[in-house]
């Protein structure tokens, strides 16, 4: 019992680590009030290996989003990408430093959301060292299928609230 014990432990660790190889970076909350100004945090959940840390996280930022303000994390530098769109809009966000590869981390962007329904995605590159993991994976319309590597989405849907009567306050 005593060898098998330290056995079942150290099988039970090996299965958790590999599941990990099938997380991703995510985006929460999943859905949100078009419209609103929401601040989405974008969370990794471990290195691109075992044994590579995350060294910088790059999200593209839909041409949709009237406005994109990332949150600065101590200890990690931060640059912010203007491309088309509406005047120079912000295209990406890139924070660069160092997450060993056992922990995760989130990083915040306060976003301007549109005003109609519908799912925005913002594909993820995380770069551990010289490797990358591309989390860039976008379903064509109706896909139901699983994507090997999908990018963090939030689903944009009206609020469900009951009326109001008429009443404001």
């Amino acid at each position: 019992m005593r060898l098998v014990r330290p056995l079942m432990l150290a099988t039970a660790l090996a299965l958790a680590l590999a599941s990990g190889a099938h997380a991703h970076v995510s985006a929460e909350p999943a859905e949100a009030e078009p419209g609103a100004y929401q601040v989405v945090r974008f969370r990794i959940g471990h290195g691109c290996s075992e044994t590579q840390g995350t060294t910088a996280l790059r999200i593209e930022i839909p041409p949709r989003i009237a406005s994109a303000r990332p949150q600065p994390k101590p200890g990690w530098g931060l640059a912010v990408e203007h491309g088309g769109g509406a005047a120079g809009a912000v295209s990406a966000v890139v924070w660069t430093g160092r997450l060993p590869a056992d922990q995760f981390d989130e990083f915040a962007i306060l976003l301007r959301l549109p005003q109609a329904p519908g799912v925005l995605y913002f594909p993820a590159v995380q770069t551990c060292g010289a490797g990358q993991a591309q989390w860039t994976e976008i379903p064509d319309p109706g896909e139901t299928g699983r994507l090997d590597h999908p990018a963090p989405a939030l689903r944009l849907t009206p609020a469900t609230g009951a009326p109001d009567g008429g009443h404001h306050h």
